[in-house]
């Protein structure tokens, strides 16, 4: 055989074929062992020959036995292959293991509203599961897995990450009931001061919503969080459009109209595509999707 045209790592699939022929000793065996067919052993073991340009095996009618050569190589192959087998199953292991960290990304307004319970849940189901979460108002890189999974109120996703839609989140007008004591029983919507988004969430729907519908002169606060318009609302600061999570939430608000389908927001769970197949990376998501899906909280359909 050639000195130098075998490195114990290369060919791994081929050194396989070779390894269940030298033990199994004919190609029938070793075809069972492997879990593949006749003509497949056959093939691997002709490619393996030719790379080293060395007969390996004698066809006997006894079986096969290995020639000088594959002697050699048997020989030069020693703890290497069981040393490979050995760190592929752990790497297996490890995968379909529901152990390690989970990273997940989400808003104040879905962990406080919805999500804290579903994650509870998790955890007892799944002990060796260890959830760090991140609250962040904008989408985190997962492709530079700064998170394993984004739980995110979307209607446009990236593109470049995996998921489904758990639902959606309906939005409605919200005030305190104290602000509307204050108004009076003959108060119209004219009379009506607003509690809004400021400039860094210009770009959700409730932030276009006000801009179309409500003078400027009308807005007495804006807030950087839908938290914090919840927040402001409920101390009497005027009517928000708020997620109907968290106005439904607290009892000192009261709803004062349907919820409007033009603001809805749909809720996802996404990963990058490399992660979805990691066992615990895997059962959270689709937890979270069940659970999130039964959440009766979220519009569905």
């Amino acid at each position: 055989m050639k000195p130098n045209a075998f490195h114990p790592a290369s060919n791994w699939d081929d050194l396989q074929f070779f390894l269940a022929v030298a033990t199994q000793g004919s190609i029938s065996a070793a075809a069972r062992r492997l879990g593949v067919n006749h003509s497949t052993v056959l093939r691997r073991l002709a490619s393996l020959e030719a790379h080293l340009g060395s007969r390996l095996f004698d066809r006997l009618p006894a079986g096969y036995t290995l020639t000088d050569a594959g002697q050699e190589l048997a020989e030069h192959l020693g703890g290497v292959a069981e040393q490979i087998e050995s760190a592929q199953r752990r790497m297996k292991s490890g995968d379909l293991a529901i152990r390690g960290v989970v990273r997940l990304t989400t808003t104040d307004t879905l962990l406080g509203s919805m999500l804290m319970p579903h994650l509870v849940r998790f955890g007892r189901l799944h002990p060796q599961v260890e959830i760090q979460v991140t609250v962040n108002n904008s989408f985190l890189n997962l492709t530079q897995r700064e998170a394993d999974v984004a739980i995110r109120g979307s209607n446009r996703p990236p593109e470049n990450l995996v998921g489904r839609r758990a639902g959606r989140i309906r939005t409605a007008p919200y005030a305190a009931r104290s602000y509307l004591k204050s108004l009076g029983r003959t108060h119209t919507h004219e009379d009506w001061r607003w509690v809004g988004p400021d400039d860094s969430l210009a770009h959700i729907e409730q932030a276009r919503w006000l801009r179309r519908n409500v003078p400027p002169e009308r807005v007495a606060i804006r807030v950087d969080s839908l938290l914090g318009m919840a927040d402001a609302v409920a101390a009497g600061a005027g009517v928000g459009m708020l997620l109907c999570p968290l106005g439904d939430a607290r009892r000192e608000l009261v709803r004062l109209e349907e919820p409007l389908p033009a603001l809805d927001t749909e809720v996802w769970v996404l990963t990058h595509p490399d992660l979805r197949r990691v066992a615990r990376v895997r059962a959270f998501t689709e937890f979270m999707i069940a659970a999130l899906g039964g959440d009766e909280r979220l519009g569905h359909g």
